[in-house]
């Protein structure tokens, strides 16, 4: 007969891992769908793991007093037929899933361990989300198929409040909510909103955080007025970006596994709007070209962006982006980095504000705009991106040194 998985359940918002404090069945046992199986522990309160099926336990994996991330197989019942293909539950091994269970019980080693053996895919499982509305967290062979031959991702899903047992999603109400979204109106998205639906997705998967900083433009708008040609704001924050970033490459370093890889190279993108989507062209060597020998480059490249021609050498291997989010008259926004980039700065529009002359003991009016620093919180942290951004702000009150 098939055997289905007992599953750490998302148990509440932020929660990743549980603590198993009770066992209240034994291998043997026969259990009701929704019955009780064992009590849990998290940082917020103690709680119950339910049979997702009527069955008889055949393996119980776990420890108490260990910990074990949501979406980990606790044991495994021995169901019906009917109730497994009503489930759209697969049967993976149990002995592989022990294997993983009896891993060490504490840190990342052993969570890692348990996605290793069990195939949990942490961008799956595990998301925080409201309850009744978790979404695919626990997706069969025969759904997963079904979404691969319709082009769907997890994320695409993550409204759908299941109906199975213990709040799964069942592949009927995946082809319920497919057969919904055909009585709505529905348009073709671009191939450009796909990749930039898919990058922001993967983008996604990281902790990102973002600081502000409000930055006189005075100096930057007098600048712009008398050069020939004139820079676009973007470029003085890129290029104020350039030159911080070969000061200290590290708040641009990717971290993978447990090394920081820093730059080969100060290559900075900035962002075009283009027809459905967002472009983002590059500058190769900011650090190693003044803003005027990059005027005329940058000014090029724009042109190509809204054209979508941008040819090979301009476009991937930043990194950094530069937004001037300002164009469409916002002046704060969190702008998302690339999945490759660990930084994206971001310019919001200029406005008049008072600022305190202390020599003239009076108010006097000064252009100031904000300026946003989004960043992968595992490579960098607050106090390191407000250095960077003062670092740009102090820049870009210079002009004539960039």
């Amino acid at each position: 007969m098939p055997q289905i998985p007992i599953i750490m359940p998302q148990l509440g918002e932020s929660i990743a891992e549980a603590t198993v404090v009770n066992l209240l069945v034994k291998v043997g046992d026969s259990v009701r769908a929704d019955q009780d199986v064992m009590e849990v522990e998290t940082n917020k309160a103690t709680m119950n793991v339910a049979s997702p099926c009527p069955g008889k336990v055949t393996k119980l994996l776990v420890k108490l007093h260990e910990s074990y991330s949501v979406g980990a197989t606790l044991g495994y019942l021995e169901v019906t037929q009917a109730e497994a293909d009503r489930l759209g539950l697969d049967t993976p091994t149990p002995e592989d899933a022990e294997d993983a269970a009896s891993a060490p019980a504490n840190g990342e080693s052993r969570r890692a361990e348990v996605f290793a053996h069990q195939g949990v895919d942490p961008t799956v499982r595990g998301l925080p989300v409201p309850a009744h509305a978790a979404g695919a967290s626990y997706m069969s062979p025969r759904m997963k198929a079904r979404m691969n031959e319709l082009g769907l991702h997890a994320a695409d899903l993550s409204g759908i409040a299941g109906s199975g047992a213990a709040g799964r999603v069942t592949i009927q109400d995946f082809e319920a909510f497919i057969a919904n979204l055909e009585k709505h109106k529905l348009t073709q998205a671009s191939s450009m909103r796909v990749a930039v639906a898919d990058a922001m997705r993967r983008s996604w998967t990281r902790p990102l955080a973002t600081v502000g900083l409000p930055v006189a433009l005075d100096a930057l708008l007098a600048h712009r007025k008398k050069s020939d040609p004139k820079p676009g704001p973007a470029l003085y924050a890129m290029r104020a970006l350039a030159i911080a970033l070969a000061e200290n490459s590290a708040p641009a370093g990717r971290l993978v596994g447990n090394k920081i890889v820093h730059p080969p190279a100060i290559d900075v993108g900035f962002a075009v709007e283009a027809d459905d989507g967002v472009l983002v062209p590059v500058l190769r060597g900011a650090d190693k070209k003044s803003l005027k020998e990059l005027t005329t480059r940058y000014n090029e490249l724009v042109d190509l962006a809204r054209q979508r021609r941008l040819p090979p050498d301009a476009t991937g291997g930043s990194i950094a982006t530069v937004t001037n989010f300002g164009t469409f008259g916002l002046t704060w926004a969190t702008p998302i980095p690339l999945p490759e980039q660990t930084l994206v700065l971001g310019m919001g529009a200029g406005r008049k504000v008072p600022q305190w002359d202390e020599a003239k003991g009076q108010f006097v009016p000064v252009t100031e705009g904000n300026f946003t620093l989004s960043f992968d919180h595992r490579v960098l942290d607050g106090g390191a991106a407000g250095r960077l951004l003062a670092r740009i702000a102090s820049l870009i009150n210079e002009p004539e040194k960039l």
